[in-house]
């Protein structure tokens, strides 16, 4: 019986993704998102309620600053209301891309000693966060009824812009993993551009602030097809979303393809240098 052997030869192109092997290693899949779950939790008093701590307190900030204080309309629906349904998705992308942005980094020993498709490393985090998004969502269900209103009958989209929030987020964060081993000053300028980002993303205001001639151009933002559709299809609002999610969509698209290339072109050098 011959002695098994690999055969190494170059990729056929640019976007060369065995899905094959990625399924081959599922197992080691699931258990980085388990553990990404367990470890976050790990040794905390207040457990999942960490998942609703975050877009609760920004409603109250919000609320008070930019509800109460500067009046920023909210299309007649409860200000609080408003911008928790928008930081329920906020949230979602931001800590997702930031933990997908550093895992190759603290899997430092898991990528030098063995091997495995290394897209799996980036990819866990997004899917490990699920489980936050769905404890927050589950919070808004109770605080609708609490503000006098009813959930949606376009309840059914929101999938669809919680796949269009993943597809941004892994995008992001395959990119910026891939980014982060060679430069890392990006530790560093993730935060900063996390913040900035959510200020330009409909959070704390309506898309109906945003001149109707600029929308689509603002819509190449992917949050603000995923925030605008979201809302849509919680709460119900006026405007009609689909414009902005297909700009939006497609955006995500983009960038995650773009990601992905870059991420498969340097992962040759991530032992090496990381």
């Amino acid at each position: 019986m011959g002695k098994p052997f690999f055969r190494i030869q170059p990729r056929k192109n640019v976007l060369d993704i065995d899905f094959r092997e990625l399924w081959n290693y599922r197992d080691l899949f699931y258990f980085l998102v388990w553990r990404d779950i367990l470890v976050r939790y790990k040794q905390t008093v207040l457990g999942a309620a960490w998942a609703v701590i975050q877009p609760l307190a920004g409603m109250v900030v919000f609320t008070l600053f930019f509800g109460r204080l500067a009046k920023i309309s909210s299309d007649g629906i409860p200000y609080a209301l408003f911008s928790y349904t928008a930081l329920v998705i906020w949230t979602f992308f931001s800590q997702s891309m930031n933990r997908s942005a550093s895992s190759l980094i603290s899997d430092e020993r898991l990528v030098t000693k063995i091997y495995f498709p290394r897209l799996i490393i980036p990819t866990a985090p997004v899917i490990g966060s699920l489980l936050d998004l769905a404890i927050s969502c589950a919070l808004l269900l109770i605080m609708i009824p609490f503000f006098g209103m009813y959930p949606s009958v376009n309840f059914w989209a929101a999938p669809a812009m919680v796949l269009l929030t993943m597809t941004a987020s892994l995008g992001f964060g395959v990119w910026l993993s891939a980014l982060n081993v060679k430069y890392r000053d990006f530790r560093y300028l993730i935060p900063f551009l996390a913040q900035f980002w959510m200020f330009v993303s409909p959070v704390v205001y309506p898309i109906s602030l945003v001149p109707e001639k600029w929308r689509l151009i603002y819509a190449l933002n992917p949050l603000a097809g995923a925030i605008e559709g979201f809302r849509w299809a919680i709460l119900g609002t006026e405007i009609n979303p689909w414009p902005i999610v297909a700009v939006s969509s497609f955006s995500a698209v983009a960038i995650l393809l773009v990601g992905v290339i870059y991420f498969k072109n340097t992962e040759r050098f991530f032992a090496d240098l990381i």
